[in-house]
This record gives C-alpha cells, sequence and structure tokens, in this order.
C-alpha cells in the first residue's frame, strides 16, 4: 500500500505541474509547481528501495513494475530532477524569456514525468513508447532558446535518436516474435515473461534482437558510435535541462538494455552478448577521452564526459557479477549528482561570461571564491579523482574486468581514464589559472538558487565516496543478482 501511495505521487506531481503550468501561466507561480513537484518525486523515491523486499513488485495489472534496479534509477532521475528544479529557477530568470516560462516549466515537468515513468514500465512494448515520450518532449526543450544553434540541435537530436529507437522497436518486436514461438501468438510482453521463455527461443533470433536493441537504446544512451546527437543537444540546451539529460535521460534508456541483457543471460548464447556491450563500452571511452582533449567548448566538454560515463557504466554491466553490476548503478548515482553539479556551474560561468568558449573563461577562480570552488571539485570528481563516488565506482567495476574474457578492456580503461584526466583538469587550468586576453566575467556573483543546488550535489558525493554504506552495497550486490541469472 505504502509503495502504491509513492507510486502514484512520484507521477501526480509532476503531472499536476504540467497542467497548473499551462493553466495558470505566471512564471513565478509555475517555477514553484515545478519546484514542488521536484520535492514530491524526490520525497516518494527515497523510502522505494527500502521497500523492496527479496522479489520485484507489480502494480495495475502487470502494467508497472517495481524491482531493485528500477527503484535505483528512479532515485538518481528524482534526485537530479530535484536539483535541476531549483537551479532552474535562478537560471531562466537570467534568460528574460518571462512570457514563455510558463511553457518551459510545463514541458520540464512533463521531462521529468517520463523520465519517472520508463524504469517502471513492466511491458516492453510500453517501455518503448515511454523512451520515445523523453524523446518528444526533451527536443522542445533543447530548442527552447530559439537561436540557430539550438534549432539545429533540436533537429539533429530528434532524426538520430528518433532512428535509434526505430531499430529499437524492431529488436523489441523480434523479442516478441521469438516468445510466439513458445508461449503462443498472444501473451503478456513482460520483462518475466520473456526471461521464463529466453531458454526456449531460437538463440540467432534472440541475438539479433538484442543486438538491434542495444543499437537503439544504446543511441538514446548515448554509447558511440551512435553518440552524434549528444554533444549538440546537451550544449545548446538550458543548463537545467543540460542536467536533466545526462544525469536522469541516459539512465533511463540504459535500464532497458541491461534488463534484456538479463534476458540473453539466461540462453546458451554465452558471453557474445556482455561482449559486444563491452566493445560499446571501450569505444565511448575512447571517443570520450579524444573529443575531451581536443575540446573547445564548455558544455560540450561536459556533453563528451557524458558519453565516457555511459561507457563505463556499460563496462561496468558488461563485465556483469556482483561487483560489476554493483559498480555500474553506484556509478549511475555518483554520475547523476556528478554531472548535475558541472552543468550548473557550467551554466553560471556561461551566462557571467557571456560565452561557452573554454579559452575566453579565465579568472575564475578569481572572481567566484564559493561556486568556484564547488565546480572545480566537481571537475576533479568528474575525472574519477580520490575521494569522491566516481572513484570507488569505477574502480569496483575495474576489478570486476579482472576477467581471462575482459581483462583487455580494463587496462584500455585505466589508460583512458588516465588521458581523461590531463585532458579535464587542463582545461580547468586555463579557466581558472590563466588571465591574460578574457575581460572580467559581467556578474562575479549567482543566486543562491544557482549555488545551493551544486552543495547539494556535492555534498553526498562527497559522502558516497568516503564511505560506501553496507546497507547500499548489499541493496546493489541484490540487484546483481537478478540482473545476473545463472544460464541453464
Amino acid at each position: 500500500m505504502i509503495v502504491a501511495v509513492c507510486l502514484m505521487a512520484l507521477w501526480i506531481a509532476p503531472l499536476a505541474a504540467v497542467i497548473l503550468c499551462l493553466i495558470v501561466r505566471h512564471p513565478r507561480v509555475c517555477e514553484a509547481f515545478n519546484l514542488i513537484a521536484g520535492v514530491v518525486a524526490l520525497a516518494a523515491a527515497l523510502p522505494l528501495p527500502f521497500l523492496i523486499a527479496d522479489h520485484e513488485l507489480v502494480f495495475w495489472d502487470d502494467y508497472v513494475l517495481l524491482d531493485r534496479t528500477g527503484a535505483w534509477v528512479i532515485l538518481c532521475t528524482a534526485t537530479v530532477y530535484f536539483l535541476a528544479s531549483i537551479y532552474a529557477i535562478g537560471y531562466m530568470r537570467l534568460l528574460r524569456e518571462e512570457k514563455r516560462l510558463y511553457v518551459f516549466y510545463s514541458l520540464f515537468a512533463g521531462f521529468g514525468l517520463t523520465t519517472l515513468i520508463g524504469p517502471l514500465m513492466n511491458s516492453i512494448g510500453i517501455y518503448w513508447i515511454a523512451i520515445e515520450l523523453t524523446t518528444l518532449v526533451s527536443t522542445f526543450l533543447v530548442a527552447f532558446e530559439h537561436v540557430a544553434e539550438s534549432m539545429e540541435a533540436a533537429w539533429k537530436y530528434i532524426m538520430v535518436v528518433s532512428a535509434g529507437i526505430s531499430l529499437a522497436l524492431l529488436g523489441t518486436i523480434l523479442f516478441y516474435w521469438g516468445g510466439s514461438f513458445v508461449l503462443g501468438p498472444s501473451y503478456k510482453m513482460t520483462w518475466s515473461v520473456l526471461a521464463m521463455a529466453a531458454p526456449q527461443i531460437n538463440p540467432i533470433l534472440l541475438l539479433l534482437a538484442f543486438l538491434l536493441v542495444l543499437v537503439g537504446y544504446g543511441t538514446k544512451v548515448g554509447l558511440a558510435p551512435m553518440h552524434t546527437w549528444l554533444p549538440d543537444a546537451h550544449s545548446e540546451a538550458p543548463a537545467p535541462v543540460s542536467a536533466m539529460l545526462s544525469g536522469a535521460l541516459l539512465n533511463t534508456a540504459m535500464v532497458g538494455i541491461v534488463r534484456f541483457l538479463a534476458i540473453t543471460r539466461r540462453t546458451d548464447i554465452g558471453e557474445l552478448p556482455q561482449l559486444v556491450l563491452v566493445l560499446f563500452g571501450t569505444v565511448s571511452l575512447l571517443i570520450g577521452a579524444l573529443f575531451i582533449v581536443r575540446q573547445q567548448g564548455i558544455k560540450r566538454l561536459m556533453a563528451y564526459s557524458s558519453v565516457e560515463h555511459m561507457g563505463v557504466v556499460a563496462l561496468g554491466f558488461g563485465f556483469g557479477g556482483p561487483l560489476g553490476i554493483a559498480g555500474a548503478l553506484y556509478h549511475m548515482l555518483n554520475h547523476s549528482l556528478n554531472k548535475s553539479l558541472m552543468f550548473f556551474g557550467a551554466g553560471n560561468v556561461m551566462r557571467a561570461y557571456g560565452t561557452k568558449d573554454i579559452d575566453r573563461i579565465q579568472g575564475v577562480g578569481r572572481y567566484f571564491s564559493t561556486q568556484g570552488g564547488l565546480w572545480l571539485a566537481g571537475a576533479i570528481a568528474i575525472t574519477g579523482a580520490p575521494p569522491f563516488g566516481l572513484f570507488l565506482s569505477e574502480f569496483t567495476i575495474m576489478r570486476a574486468g579482472l576477467t581471462p574474457t575482459f581483462s583487455w578492456a580494463v587496462y584500455v580503461m585505466a589508460v583512458l581514464l588516465i588521458v581523461i584526466f590531463i585532458g579535464f583538469m587542463n582545461h580547468f587550468r586555463v579557466m581558472y589559472y590563466q588571465c591574460e586576453t578574457a575581460a572580467a566575467p559581467a556578474a562575479a556573483r549567482s543566486s543562491a538558487w544557482c549555488v545551493v543546488p551544486m552543495w547539494l550535489a556535492l555534498a553526498p558525493l562527497l559522502v558516497l565516496g568516503l564511505w560506501w554504506p553496507g546497507g547500499i552495497w548489499h541493496y546493489l550486490t541484490a540487484a546483481a543478482q537478478t540482473l545476473s541469472p545463472v544460464s541453464p
């Protein structure tokens, strides 16, 4: 009963915000509605992991599934939605778009709603619809500023992602078709039903279906080489939207890949699906490293960092086992917090200096003592350096990969993470300690709305790096057991 109430609150709050923003249309009232929705969503998501027993829970005629993985991803998403809702109040006021703010907050709440719905869908078909809805809503947010660059990024986003989602639909149809040979022409398309039927499905058909799903949803996740939409969309969207794209949307799409992978693990296909996922993760790390080193735009730098970290998550799930999957899930939360912090800082600096070019942003440490320190700490954390959470999750994933099959990927990962650390911190060296040509920023202080969420993101990131609570470890390893079933 308590779980059902939490799920209802999780969805009703942002839906109510969408409707009320469209009715009221007052910018200050609309930002309050959206913030309240973010608070309620986080309050409803926080207890969910503690309410999951050993077995998954299904609701409303088996259409809604709450398991350990779904509850964890919902927690990550609700956290980002809450932090971005606070930050949006200060940031969106700087755009001087008072007449259109009700549209923004209505879309923003709708984006939060769709990302909160996706991980809980029990039907593989309805999950596909939920992911497609995230695309439709977020496209308008990417193009919100109505400049040429944002419009181009929005068109590229919807075209590339829609092409990928079409492949995911084809893979979903093949999964259902394969199941029809075992279960008959009509059956419930739930994850558990497909998992039970998987050992009897033709392995070649199952492998083809998984590869299509991996490429399709991998496009939405931003795995290379299907990542081409991500740098443009993340860099041109308003900063709170960029945080949601990176910290919430990518995790929501990754859930589908993980659950389909769990289905293939029940068959005798072997480690080929895992190997393909590891290859995509390794290529994503490589692409992220190459573009981070040579990057010139501040938000594009953060975007390629997202490509890198989704590659790390893919490696964790590809390696499998308790260490790999627990490390990947832990990395999801750490990345959601860290990338929110980074996009918030980038938005503040970009507005203060009036540019996105790294070379023209100089003296950040001198002019922004508090938020500059927060942003620099976030930059250290996002490279996987201790003592922050991403170091612990990346180290756990690397331990999981030290097997004869995947050890090569661990060595590649270690080298690329070093390259990324050097390249990323070199950009921050320029912005913080090089003061030759750039003019002083127009405003050296940001609203508390823009700084408080940076503190709220950094504090747990530091705690999760210094201390991995035993309860979280047991929770994530239990989730790993459901995602790594023993093949027959």
